[in-house]
């Protein structure tokens, strides 16, 4: 597509979106629907055979800098082909984003870049953009954790979130340690190799295909015979294996065991109960009484993980069959549960709320952090800190800030 097709109304560029992902980066232009990329989270380093993740929060803030400078700079230069100096540019967050991390990112934005304005949008409000409401209760099962946060109104009621370290990397764990020790590989030396023998890096994205999430009836069996010591309970008969064809004349048998279990510790509740299932309900807990049945109705499920077949269909079991249990059948009321479906995959819903809001010049001028500021005060307010300038006064350095600010992202008029 030839660049003046990116060009907004009124002589004005349209935005740089990006959703910086710890596995993907999605990255494209506002007011389209789709990304124009989606790259892995990673940068090849010289003499170094493994690439190193961009999206890390152990590391010092100058390795961070360098890793962020390094990957935006390919993205600006390698994929998107835009000068960034003459667009303002979007960036879908993580409500639970470490500091550090922000700040550094938005140093390499303003400092080495030059952008005219950042604005850091969280990444549940702008997947509720996408369906046209103002409240619902969203689901982000991405690849590091799973998040629950309700939105109100357009206000996220920041006290009610509900988090667990369940997502695509524990998924990808398990099936790597079961591909090894089960599954076997043909070649045109012989059979039965294993797979380490054959494949030096096991390219796990791959075959997570091949794999599903059984449904209600049957994953409670699985689970059954998994943590059934005695070996009294009987497994459901497995699905059919899968030969998957490798690079050449290779062929990977992946058993039927593996495809229909490896999702089953999603919804495995460890020793404090929790599950992906009890996030939905122990957040509505936590909301206001009057919110919970306009929320539960409301269910929006995004991240990558939720493309699994079968996901959202085990999910609303899951929450139907727990709810009434004591614990929640006399703490809710509602028992109706709905799930939208977004006009976008669940992976980059996120990224076209933040396109929708984008194309918005008027209120993304005003709600965007400008350079000016940035160099004034070196500090990015945040958006939900009540001691911080209102987002009406980031645009305009001069204007004197009240006290008190809104919230960044409320629907008032």
């Amino acid at each position: 597509m030839p660049l003046f097709e990116v060009l907004g109304s009124g002589g004005e560029k349209t935005a740089v979106v990006i959703d910086l992902g710890a596995a993907y980066t999605k990255c494209g232009f506002a007011g389209e629907t789709g990304p124009r990329f989606i790259i892995p989270s990673e940068i090849q380093r010289p003499g170094i055979q493994q690439p190193v993740k961009v999206v890390q929060f152990n590391i010092n803030t100058e390795e961070l800098y360098t890793n962020l400078k390094d990957f935006i700079h390919m993205l600006y230069f390698r994929h998107l082909l835009v000068n960034p100096r003459d667009r303002r540019v979007v960036i879908i967050e993580s409500i639970l984003c470490p500091s550090h991390f922000r700040e550094t990112l938005s140093k390499v934005f303003f400092k080495h870049f030059e952008v005219p304005s950042v604005l850091f949008a969280p990444s549940h409000l702008m997947s509720v953009m996408t369906l046209g409401i103002n409240s619902a209760l969203v689901m982000d099962c991405g690849y590091t954790e799973t998040l629950v946060l309700p939105v109100y109104e357009g206000i996220p009621v920041l006290s009610a979130w509900e988090a667990l370290p369940m997502g695509g990397k524990a998924i990808h764990k398990e099936l790597e340690s079961l591909l090894t020790e089960q599954c076997t590989v043909d070649t045109d030396s012989g059979t039965g190799q294993s797979l380490p023998t054959v494949l030096g890096k096991i390219l796990i994205w791959r075959y997570i295909r091949t794999c599903f999430v059984s449904d209600l009836q049957r994953g409670l069996k699985i689970q059954e015979a998994k943590f059934n010591m005695d070996g009294t309970a009987e497994r459901p008969a497995p699905p059919p294996d899968v030969d998957y064809p490798l690079d050449g004349e290779k062929i990977l048998h992946i058993k039927g065991s593996i495809r229909d279990s490896i999702a089953e510790m999603l919804f495995e509740q460890d020793n404090e109960e929790k599950s992906i299932a009890t996030l939905v309900l122990d957040t509505l807990v936590k909301c206001p009484i009057d919110t919970r049945k306009v929320l539960s109705e409301n269910l929006v499920v995004i991240g990558g993980t939720s493309m699994l077949p079968g996901f959202l269909h085990r999910l609303l079991a899951e929450i139907r069959l727990l709810v009434e249990k004591p614990k929640y059948c006399d703490a809710l009321a509602t028992k109706s549960f709905r799930i939208h479906s977004p006009p976008a995959k669940p992976n980059c819903t996120a990224w076209l709320g933040g396109a929708i809001f984008g194309a918005l010049q008027d209120i993304l001028g005003s709600r965007s952090v400008s350079r000016d500021y940035y160099n004034q005060t070196g500090r990015i307010p945040d958006w939900c800190s009540l001691s911080s300038p209102p987002p009406e006064s980031l645009y305009d350095p001069g204007k004197t800030p009240p006290p008190l600010m809104k919230r960044a992202f409320s629907t008032e008029k």
